[in-house]
């Protein structure tokens, strides 16, 4: 892609940048809609982050900025407003630049998630559903599994705590979905979300036990690169649908697209 004075810029903020995909799918997806953005990773330490986004404020040719691991909830406090969405999630994961520097916050995860299954032909309505980890991305995709209709939703995090207080605040807000934290077999469950980032380096545990998985089961792991995980593989393995991380960010291309031309 040529890059000139007149193209509108756009960053990914994340520490380390080496898993980042975002940028190269946002590049493939303005340019196969005309449009003369350019995306490009930032290596940004936490440390650094105030600093960061306080010089993006001052670069006029800047429309806004992806947010990832480590930076979705610390971003908050630096920015000038974030949606309902972002707010209920607790985390923004794209931020949108103004003329003036004003810098506003969403969050794209949630109906990137349900686009990506609607993509693969299924919808969480009335299904049981697994959830592994209780982060930033976990806290977006829980609401939205139970925003969707799903009839049980299990939060199974490492710390427990942050688990429960996760699946209090989901059924909170989604009364017509039972939700419940703790560790469940994976056999018993429709869907089977993997939120966390094991996976995304070699040697990594598998997030879930997959050994009497039944092949009706549909495991979505939302990690992007590599673009099968291990858990995926076993998954596949035993006669599964998998669905990777690509089809979450896939469908959160066009919803960036329009945020940041608002």
């Amino acid at each position: 892609m040529e890059i000139t004075g007149k193209s509108k810029i756009m960053f990914v903020l994340a520490d380390p940048v080496d898993h980042v995909r975002a940028s190269g799918v946002l590049n493939a997806y303005f340019t196969e809609i005309g449009e003369d953005v350019a995306t490009s990773p930032l290596a940004v330490r936490p440390q650094d982050l105030s600093h960061v986004v306080g010089a993006i404020r001052l670069m006029g040719n800047v429309v806004g900025f992806g947010v990832t691991i480590p930076h979705k909830v610390a971003i908050i406090p630096l920015l000038d407003e974030i949606s309902d969405r972002a707010r209920m999630i607790g985390a923004v994961n794209f931020v949108r630049r103004s003329e003036e520097g004003r810098l506003v916050g969403d969050n794209m995860d949630a109906p990137g998630f349900i686009a990506g299954l609607s993509a693969h032909g299924y919808s969480v309505a009335g299904k049981r559903v697994l959830q592994i980890g209780a982060g930033g991305a976990g806290r977006a995709t829980a609401l939205a599994i139970a925003e969707a209709g799903a009839a049980e939703l299990w939060i199974s995090n490492r710390d427990a705590a942050r688990g429960r207080a996760l699946a209090d605040a989901v059924q909170a807000a989604f009364p017509q979905t039972h939700v419940v934290s703790g560790s469940a077999a994976a056999d018993t469950f429709d869907l089977i979300v993997n939120t966390t980032s094991l996976g995304m380096k070699p040697g990594d545990a598998v997030p879930v036990d997959l050994s009497q998985l039944p092949s009706s089961t549909v495991v979505y792991d939302i990690i992007v690169n590599p673009p099968v995980t291990r858990l995926m593989e076993i998954a596949h393995a035993r006669g599964a649908v998998t669905i990777g991380g690509k089809a979450m960010l896939d469908a959160q291309m066009a919803l960036v697209g329009a945020f940041i031309r608002r």
